[in-house]
C-alpha cells in the first residue's frame, strides 16, 4: 500500500521558559534559562534545591474548582497545551470528523504528585483508609489522553504509552504511523510531566542523576561542558497536531512542516546508563532515516540532541552522531535545548520536537547555552551552536530522546513542499 504523507498543523507548549509555543520559541532564541530555586516545596534538605518550574501560570484561568480537584497537575498541563494546539490547527472550527481524530499522549511518570499526597495523607492519619475517590483516575498515566479526547469528542485511536524520557517522541511516532496507514486523519500527540515534588527530586537525587549546582541554578544545565554534573529537572507539556496531508489541504490548514521519519531502538545495556559507544542512539537515527527514500544522512542540517548534561550521555550521543553522519556531522548544527528548559522527562520529546520543527520552518537553530569549559572527550570541530542561535537553511532536522531502560526514539521533520 502507498503510505500517506503526514504534516504538522498545530502546536502547543507549556514550558519553564514560556507558557505557549510562541513565547517558548522566543525564549529559546534569546538563550533564556528556566532554572531557579524550587518553589513547589521546601527543598532546603535536598541535595538539589532548584529546578526548571513552569512560572506565572494561574490554573484558575483554565479550570474551575470542581474540575481542578479531579486532575493531577500533569493532566492540567496536558489539557492546556492540547487546547493551544487544537486552536492553532482550527480543528474545532473546521468541524472535522471526530471519529477520525485520535489522541496519543504520554507521560513518563504520570500523577506522582497525587500518589505522593494520597499515600502521605494515609500514613499521617489514624490508619483509617480515607482516599480521594479520584486518586486512581488522577494518577494513571493514560488519563491525560482520555481527558483530551473527552473534552473535544475525539473518538479515534486513543491511548498513552510510557518509555521514560523517550515517551512523547514515541507518542509522535505512533501517531505518525497510524496516520500513514490510514487509521486516522488527525492525531493530537505529545506528552506531559509534573514531577517537581519531594518524591521526584528525592528519587533522582538518590540516583545521582541531578545537578547539585545550588549556587548557580541558571547555569547548572550545561550540556557538553567539562564540568557538567547532571541534568536539571523540568516540568510542562507539549502537544503537536499531526494530520494526513490531503486532509489538511482540503480544509486549508496551515502547515508547519512535514514529519518524515520515526525510529525506535533499545540499548539493551543498562537500566540508567547509555551504551558507552552510543549503539542504541546510532541504531535509532539510522532507523528514522529509513522511512523516507529521499532522505540521506547528508539531507539533515540540524540535530536537536537528547543532551541532558550528564557525563556519560552527552559523549555517547555525539559518538553516535559522528558514526551515523560521518564527515557530514561537521557540516550540521547540533544543539541541546535542555540547557534552557531543563529535562522535562516524558514531555521532553514533545517540546524538543516543537523546537526542531520550528527550526525547520524558520531557518534558525536554537543555541546550547551554559558552555564554559571544553571537554577533551568531545570533538571540538562539531558545531554545537554554543551561546547564540545560528541562522541557516534547515531543510530537515532530527530530534533525539533517550530514556531509562535503554529506550531510544528519534523523529525527523522536513520543510513542507506541497
Amino acid at each position: 500500500m502507498k503510505l500517506k504523507r503526514v504534516v504538522v498543523t498545530g502546536i502547543g507548549a507549556l514550558t519553564p521558559i514560556g507558557n505557549n509555543a510562541p513565547t517558548f520559541w522566543d525564549s529559546l532564541l534569546k538563550g533564556k534559562s528556566g532554572a531557579a530555586p524550587i518553589t513547589r516545596f521546601d527543598a532546603s534538605n535536598f541535595k538539589t534545591q532548584f529546578a526548571c518550574e513552569v512560572k506565572d501560570l494561574d490554573l484558575d484561568n483554565f479550570f474551575d474548582r470542581k474540575e481542578g480537584r479531579k486532575l493531577d497537575l500533569f493532566s492540567k498541563f496536558a489539557l492546556i497545551v492540547a487546547d493551544e494546539a487544537v486552536s492553532d490547527a482550527k480543528l474545532v472550527e473546521d468541524s472535522v470528523n471526530q471519529d477520525r481524530v485520535g489522541v496519543i499522549f504520554g507521560s513518563g511518570i504520570g500523577g506522582i504528585g497525587t500518589f505522593q499526597d494520597e499515600v502521605k495523607g494515609f500514613f499521617q492519619g489514624d490508619g483509617t483508609p480515607r482516599f480521594n475517590p479520584f486518586f486512581i483516575p488522577k494518577m494513571i498515566s493514560d488519563i491525560a489522553a482520555g481527558h483530551i479526547s473527552m473534552k473535544y469528542g475525539f473518538r479515534g485511536p486513543n491511548f498513552s504509552l510510557v518509555s521514560a524520557c523517550a515517551t512523547s517522541t514515541n507518542a509522535l511516532i505512533d501517531a505518525y504511523n497510524y496516520i500513514r496507514l490510514g487509521k486516522a486523519d488527525v492525531i493530537v500527540s505529545g506528552g506531559s510531566e509534573a514531577a517537581i515534588n519531594e518524591s521526584g527530586i528525592g528519587g533522582f537525587n538518590a540516583m545521582h542523576a541531578l545537578s547539585t549546582r545550588n549556587d548557580s541554578p541558571e547555569t547548572a544545565s550545561r550540556p557538553f561542558d567539562k564540568d557538567r554534573d547532571g541534568f536539571v529537572m523540568g516540568e510542562g507539556a507539549g502537544a503537536i497536531i499531526l494530520e494526513e496531508y490531503e486532509h489538511a489541504k482540503a480544509r486549508g490548514a496551515k502547515i508547519y512542516a512535514e514529519i518524515c521519519g520515526g525510529g525506535m531502538s533499545a540499548d539493551a545495556h543498562h537500566i540508567t546508563a547509555p551504551h558507552p559507544e552510543g549503539l542504541g542512539a546510532l541504531n535509532v537515527m539510522h532507523s528514522a532515516l529509513e522511512d523516507d527514500p529521499d532522505l540521506t544522512p547528508e539531507s539533515l542540517d540540524y540535530v536537536n540532541v537528547h543532551g541532558t548534561s550528564t557525563p556519560l550521555g552527552d559523549i555517547a550521543e555525539l559518538k553516535a552522531i559522528k558514526a551515523v553522519f560521518g564527515d557530514h556531522a561537521y557540516k550540521m548544527n547540533v544543539s541541546s535545548t535542555k540547557s534552557m528548559t531543563g529535562h522535562l522527562l516524558g514531555a521532553a520529546g514533545a517540546i524538543e520536537s516543537i523546537a526542531t520543527l520550528l527550526a525547520v520552518k524558520n531557518d534558525i537553530v536554537p543555541p546550547t547555552i551554559n558552555h564554559f569549559t571544553d571537554d577533551e572527550g568531545i570533538d571540538s570541530k562539531l558545531n554545537l551552536t554554543f551561546h547564540t542561535p545560528q541562522k541557516r537553511t534547515v531543510n530537515a532536522a532530527l530530534s533525539n530522546t533517550f530514556g531509562f531502560g535503554g529506550h531510544n526514539a528519534s523523529v525527523i521533520f522536513k520543510k513542507f513542499v506541497g
